[in-house]
């Protein structure tokens, strides 16, 4: 039997929530000198976790939450990101987004490359991207899939220019999201909190200064398996506990593996896992009852992403060193 196995993900969920809170504590107090901590929060289990965990090392007092939905979301996210506010006892604002997206082109410059693919798309129609090839052991690829009015679904290949100009005025809903989250932060001089697991953050399945953008990321080493677990242990609602990980960008409903993601979650943790501590694909394979080329491909897909995707890890480039100011 392979000596790979789900439960390399099992963690001390209590010693572990008390180690992010003191580390919160310490870096709001001591790193970053403000007073409390802003939380998008989407109903998502990612930034759910978060807020519960900010509110524990602050106390909901300290703690502010921003619900920023807009055309295209669903209305389910923000019904449990309230649940979420009320059970935990923080302050929450909802802001419509979707008026500055739409004054700012997001709407129309995306609806406009869609329809160089598909002519018969307006704004009754729903669609997503799906990502595929990666897993293969290919070139990963994005695809467009349609619904229109009557039911009929649609699928194409996106040319680069089109696929480009989607997710470039896509992201514009992070990087306003992000807006209104310092705009708080600053008026009440808190600090703001990022929201990605270990998967999003290794992977770069985040915009840069959008949800990339954060002064700190208290579950950026937890795997999304974990980050469930925690969800179950801080005592958070069941319908956010059991929530499925979703994109919630496009029109259609998305799973972030078929948006992003080689595998499901569950099985990308362990795949991350498993290459983060050298099992050959033999070894992963026979853990997920895949052929061993799969694996292997997993593993090249995983290379690739941090390959395509290191640059959102990385500060502004400098003509030459600058001597930090203050020591650090």
């Amino acid at each position: 039997m392979s000596r790979l196995h789900p439960s390399v993900l099992d963690i001390d969920c209590a010693a572990e929530a008390e180690r992010i809170a003191q580390a919160l504590r310490s870096s709001v107090a001591r790193l970053l000198r403000r007073r409390g901590l802003v939380v998008a929060i989407s109903g998502g289990i990612d930034s759910s976790v978060c807020a519960a965990l900010a509110v524990r090392a602050l106390g909901p007092e300290r703690v502010f939450c921003l619900i920023l939905p807009e055309r295209d979301s669903d209305d389910d996210s923000a019904a449990r990101a309230n649940l979420l506010a009320a059970h935990l006892g923080v302050r929450v604002e909802t802001v419509d987004i979707a008026p500055t997206l739409a004054a700012i082109g997001c709407y129309a410059q995306r609806d406009a490359a869609v329809r160089s693919v598909l002519p018969g798309y307006d704004e009754r129609w729903r669609f997503k991207l799906a990502i595929t090839g990666g897993s293969q052991g290919l070139v990963n690829r994005f695809r467009l899939i349609a619904r229109d009015p009557d039911g009929g679904d649609h699928e194409c290949e996106l040319p680069l220019d089109a696929y480009l100009t989607i997710v470039a005025a896509t992201n514009f809903k992070q990087r306003i999201r992000k807006t209104l989250e310092y705009f708080h932060a600053d008026h009440l001089n808190y600090a703001v909190v990022g929201t990605p697991n270990r998967l999003e953050y290794d992977q770069g399945f985040f915009v840069k200064n959008g949800d990339g953008s954060a002064d700190v990321k208290p579950i950026a080493h937890l795997y999304k398996t974990q980050v469930y677990a925690m969800a179950r242990h801080l005592g958070l609602p069941e319908r956010i506990c059991a929530a499925v990980p979703t994109t919630d960008t496009y029109s259609l409903e998305q799973g972030q593996d078929e948006f992003y993601f080689a595998l499901p979650y569950r099985q990308m943790d362990l795949a991350l896992w498993a290459l983060n501590h050298g099992h050959p694909a033999a070894e992963l394979a026979q853990a997920l009852g895949i052929d061993e080329a799969h694996a292997r491909a997993v593993y090249a897909d995983i290379a690739a992403k941090r390959r395509a995707t290191s640059y959102l890890h990385r500060p502004p480039v400098l003509v030459e060193p600058v001597p930090e100011p203050h020591g650090h």
